[in-house]
């Protein structure tokens, strides 16, 4: 399946890479994560169809997940746009088990305008048993990433071709 043609995957066949993965993990590597995610379809906990209002409001807002590595591990990085003002939440996370859960917890939040931070504030960090995760159910060589959240909704990102946000992650750790 083309990049492109992401946002024509149906909840049938992610429910069928999500058994597969449940039975024999999905095989998704840390490496296979990089990259800056662009939030495409969101199917929420139980439904067979993608919320067409939430994936057009997603996508106009430019939702996005970064991730990157330093020598410490996975560098999140979750932020919307609206016009020039951006809400990015910072943080750090970690694979774990083979399906593998992508357990993550913010540190940060930021708020900017046009570049210039006008809020920076340090997020406490949630209970153990409450830590946020996705588990990851497909990474395709063709550019898409499927999940499940803790909430129990779908998502399905796509890869874009900004490697310069990513780059500059390491730059900002928390």
């Amino acid at each position: 399946m083309s990049a492109s043609a992401s946002s024509e995957v149906s909840a049938r066949e992610l429910l069928q890479l999500e058994q597969q993965a449940r039975r024999s993990g999905s095989g998704v590597e840390a490496d296979a994560l990089q990259g800056c995610w662009q939030l495409q379809l969101v199917w929420p906990k139980g439904q067979q169809r993608a919320s067409a209002f939430s994936g057009w409001l997603l996508r106009g807002l430019s939702a996005r997940l970064e991730i990157g590595t330093d020598p410490e591990g996975l560098l999140l990085s979750n932020a919307v746009n609206l016009g020039a003002v951006e809400l990015r939440f910072r943080g750090r996370g970690r694979l774990e088990g083979k399906r593998p859960l992508l357990l993550f917890s913010f540190e940060q939040l930021q708020l900017s305008l046009g570049g210039w931070r006008l809020v920076e504030r340090t997020l406490p960090a949630p209970a153990p048993q409450r830590m946020p995760f996705f588990a990851l159910i497909h990474r395709d060589p063709s550019g898409w990433l499927a999940a499940r959240g803790r909430g129990g909704g779908l998502a399905l990102w796509r890869l874009a071709d900004n490697a310069s946000a990513v780059a500059n992650m390491t730059a900002t750790a928390p």
